[in-house]
């Protein structure tokens, strides 16, 4: 047993990803009469994204279950502490890190999200599981929420917010990942700027997963990797 299998954390996540399966229909009819396109565009623009996002602003938006698992094992064998997220929705992938964190023996996850309504409902999700201790949540743009005061060294990032800004935030954030950070891009495939930068650097290795997730392993970067070899 591990805090990710037991109670509280266990029946509070069978609910929600239940939930989660139940309000999927508003979101799969916004995307119906789109176009391959159109759904490109979509996702591919802040604006337009954030514009779809306030019009969803009750629907979970969560991870998949093999997503979450994929979440707590990576952040488990990385023995990952210091852990940033970007988009909390109603908190599913951050549960699965706090259960990792909790596991690893104790940390911090910083998770940022915009919409107040959600914000709301994590923090009780996070309050019925244990784990707020855990977590640190900023209300706003990433691009502001996530650009001071992090920890000096960062085991992990999950990117699952507005596709078009996921290099921004890798660039914010990579300063502070340790060398073997952990990174996972939730909807990669529609950021081709996120990944031309992970595939095209020798600081990264990088592979797909499924459904779009990717995930990256920061390997330090060369200025680093040659002061520590002098």
């Amino acid at each position: 047993m591990n805090t990710l299998t037991s109670a509280p954390l266990a029946p509070l996540l069978n609910y929600l990803f239940e939930l989660a399966d139940n309000m999927a229909h508003p979101t799969n009819e916004a995307f119906r009469t789109l176009s391959d396109q159109d759904q490109t565009r979509l996702l591919q623009s802040k604006t337009d994204y954030i514009a779809l996002y306030s019009q969803l602003k009750h629907v979970p938006l969560a991870v998949s279950r093999e997503t979450g698992k994929l979440l707590y094992m990576l952040a488990r064998s990385s023995r990952a502490r210091n852990i940033i997220e970007f988009g909390t929705s109603f908190g599913l992938s951050t549960l699965h890190l706090a259960a990792a964190v909790r596991d690893n023996g104790g940390g911090r996850i910083i998770t940022s999200e915009f919409e107040p309504g959600k914000i709301a409902l994590a923090r009780n999700h996070f309050a019925d599981a244990g784990v707020s201790d855990l977590i640190e949540v900023r209300a706003g743009d990433a691009i502001d929420t996530l650009s001071c005061d992090l920890p000096a060294s960062i085991d992990m990032l999950v990117l699952d917010g507005a596709k078009a800004i996921y290099p921004e935030i890798l660039q914010q954030v990579q300063p502070y990942l340790r060398a073997g950070a952990v990174i996972v891009a939730d909807d990669a495939d529609f950021s081709p700027e996120y990944l031309e930068r992970v595939h095209g650097s020798s600081n990264f290795i990088s592979l797909p997963f499924h459904d779009g997730v990717e995930v990256s392993i920061w390997l330090g970067s060369q200025e680093r990797l040659l002061r520590a070899d002098a």
